[in-house]
């Protein structure tokens, strides 16, 4: 008897060893992979050469984990130490998720949107105003940038760039410009004859542009590009208002809010293609692929003029008499929208 209730009591031990084992497990897994004391996301930053004491130190002050102990007992699991950099701790991210974060450098990264149609200008402005990227957007004092000092319009691609916070402003123009140079080395290793009469890539970044800043609609892309393209076999002038645009505003490309009058297509600027026949000199803004595609496959028309619609479009004709019209309409919808201005007589 004395035998059986002392294996019996063995046998319970076990069992409480086991349940406790499974608990201490449980508050273990709880506190490692559930709990979290991080209500919002959190910027952190690790700098290069901070010890794994040190972070744990620091995430505790700032009450991100449970405890500095949980970290670092964490860290170990995760291969032992920690890369430096700037992260952002999301709401709710547990001390196993944070160790995971720190310990693979997944670091950070913000999205930098560069709109199609802005100049290198208005791109530079841009970047100026992301309080998540650093530097300055010229190259003053700054050596060994290259290429990315000597920006012209047509020399970035405009897309949606994903990068570390905390990148300069200038590694993002770079990396946008590379990303055109790719492009155009891609087009001349097809050895693509542009359509008559552009010459080459110049010329087709050139018109892309100003296809670009005359139409948002890429449905009409190629509607546009096939006007000026057959304006151009015609040797009539271009009398693109984006180049007007261009000159008045010394390459910045916006009017800011201020209409373009008559008197303002007589400026003397080798841009005014209302005054020059041709291409003007260069690309008035950076274009994306649908404006490039439009110019490299223009549509197959007989237009040679086209005036907006007031809805956002464009009304296209073969013939200046029903141009005329067509203006006259655009001129109606322009003296409603600002009645102060004499669109008539204002030279």
């Amino acid at each position: 008897m004395f035998f059986v209730m002392r294996r019996r009591s063995k046998q319970l031990f076990r069992k409480y060893l086991v349940l406790i084992a499974i608990g201490l497990f449980a508050v273990i897994y709880f506190a490692m992979r559930v709990y979290s004391p991080v209500s919002s996301p959190v910027k952190f930053v690790v700098n290069s050469g901070d010890t794994v004491t040190a972070v744990a130190s620091r995430l505790d002050k700032q009450k991100l984990v449970i405890s500095d102990m949980a970290f670092k007992f964490a860290i170990r699991f995760r291969g032992g130490a920690v890369q430096s950099g700037d992260y952002e701790i999301p709401a709710g991210a547990s001390v196993w998720r944070i160790a995971g974060m720190l310990s693979r450098g997944k670091i950070a990264t913000i999205k930098v949107v560069i709109p199609e149609g802005l100049t290198i200008l208005q791109i530079k402005d841009l970047l100026a105003a992301s309080s998540d990227l650093t530097g300055d957007v010229e190259c003053s004092g700054i050596r060994d940038w290259g290429a990315v000092c000597d920006l012209a319009d047509g020399d970035v691609f405009p897309d949606t760039y994903y990068v570390a916070r905390g990148t300069s402003r200038l590694a993002v123009l770079d990396l946008a410009r590379k990303k055109m140079q790719d492009i155009k080395n891609n087009w001349i290793r097809t050895r693509r004859n542009p359509p008559a009469p552009l010459r080459g890539w110049d010329d087709v970044i050139t018109l892309a542009s100003i296809v670009q800043r005359e139409t948002p609609k890429t449905s009409e892309m190629k509607i546009v590009a096939s006007v000026y393209l057959n304006r151009l076999r015609k040797g009539m002038r271009l009398q693109a208002d984006p180049t007007v645009i261009y000159a008045l505003t010394d390459g910045y490309g916006d009017m800011r809010g201020e209409p373009l009058l008559r008197g303002h297509l007589k400026i003397d600027s080798p841009y005014n293609t209302y005054r020059n026949a041709g291409l003007p000199p260069a690309p008035i803004a950076n274009v994306g692929s649908h404006a490039i595609r439009a110019v490299l496959e223009p549509a197959d028309t007989k237009y040679l003029y086209f005036v907006a619609d007031g809805k956002g479009g464009h009304k296209f004709s073969n013939d200046y008499e029903t141009h005329l019209k067509n203006h006259a309409d655009w001129r109606e919808i322009k003296k409603q929208n600002n009645p102060n201005i004499d669109f008539e007589n204002n030279n």
